[in-house]
């Protein structure tokens, strides 16, 4: 069945649906984290590619077309990018352990941005005082 990725407008987070083409025009979808119908669907651009490790391979000869396309990547892929970049250049066991975190969560789905934000909490001890 059909996926559907889309953008809750109040709290800019993403969700996806699974429907039937039959099921989704008349399916009435609400956000997951606030019950509300303000929500954008999410359309990302089609390609037929090779495989990723071929794509990957072009991005480490600096073909740069091949870099472009992980700016709009969804982020497991920007996380099985990130980790094949990091056993080509043999750098796995220098990196950080927040490095490891980083690509096991974009792997798993999560957004950069949510990432970003709950790394940014941890290193302020998650406190709001100043």
């Amino acid at each position: 069945m059909p996926k559907y990725e889309f953008r809750c407008n109040d709290t800019g987070k993403l969700f996806e649906i699974t429907a039937s083409y039959q099921e989704y025009d008349p399916t009435k979808v609400v956000s997951p984290f606030t019950g509300s119908s303000n929500v954008s669907r999410l359309i990302r651009r089609i390609r037929v590619m090779r495989s990723d490790s071929s794509r990957w391979d072009r991005m480490m000869d600096g073909d740069e077309s091949a870099l472009n396309d992980l700016e709009d990547a969804d982020p497991r892929t920007l996380g099985r990018a990130l980790r094949h970049f990091s056993r080509q250049m043999d750098v796995g066991e220098d990196m950080q352990p927040e490095f490891n975190e980083v690509i096991d969560r974009l792997e798993s789905g999560q957004s950069p941005e949510e990432i970003e934000q709950t790394m940014d909490m941890a290193d302020s001890g998650g406190s709001d005082d100043l």
